[in-house]
């Protein structure tokens, strides 16, 4: 049905943290997600979901300069294009601060992840099947146009309280900055963003560091 009617693009692998069948087979961590097209005509903006890495063995060239990387006053990181193999956004689901008692409510990252790659600010967002509604909660704080369709009348009303909510914290747990984190990184999230602020004349980050690959 998608190859009949859509071009398949790629297979995304989502490692998420939890799953179930754990005593009985292979513990179930991962769910792929489709990227289709309806045409050749396609945004696709690599640029907007770059992923900052921390450098743990930092290598050097032969004139000892970082190679790859960057050196900062908060440690030494790398700016890489994310694979069709997902591994930064394993959040636990008890401990999103957008969680929810919908029970496959994915994380508020994973979608940014995937409407900065395929949209640009003022395009519309669909969801046919938008639960306790993630999707047009993530849409609205990157400034898009949306529209979302629940059955469920209780998780329609938990859907408005929290687009409500997204006029007062446009925040997204593991993106801060412009820039998509790996996991367990909070620390150097707010200590990269402290640094960047104290920096005279300086607005944002990726003028601060020079990141231009």
């Amino acid at each position: 049905m998608l190859r009949k009617h859509l071009i398949v693009r790629n297979r995304i692998t989502w490692e998420r943290d939890k799953g179930r069948g754990a005593k009985t087979n292979w513990k179930n961590c991962s769910e792929d997600i489709w990227f289709a097209t309806k045409s050749n005509k396609f945004v696709f903006n690599v640029d907007k979901v770059k992923i900052m890495r921390k450098v743990i063995a930092p290598y050097r060239d032969e004139n000892g300069d970082p190679k790859d990387w960057k050196e900062t006053n908060t440690g030494n990181y790398r700016l890489s294009h994310p694979s069709n193999f997902w591994t930064d956004i394993t959040i636990p689901f008890w401990s999103m601060p957008e969680n929810t008692d919908h029970p496959t409510q994915k994380p508020e990252k994973l979608l940014a992840k995937l409407i900065l790659a395929s949209s640009n600010e003022g395009d519309f967002v669909f969801d046919p099947f938008c639960g306790s509604g993630s999707t047009l909660v993530v849409a609205k704080k990157l400034n898009r146009e949306f529209s979302g369709i629940e059955i469920d009348e209780y998780y329609c009303a938990l859907t408005l309280k929290r687009l409500d909510l997204a006029d007062i914290d446009k925040s997204i747990q593991g993106y801060s900055e412009g820039l998509f984190w790996e996991r367990n990184s909070l620390t150097e999230q707010q200590k990269i963003k402290l640094s960047s602020r104290k920096q005279k004349g300086i607005d944002n980050y990726e003028i601060e560091f020079d990141w231009h690959h």
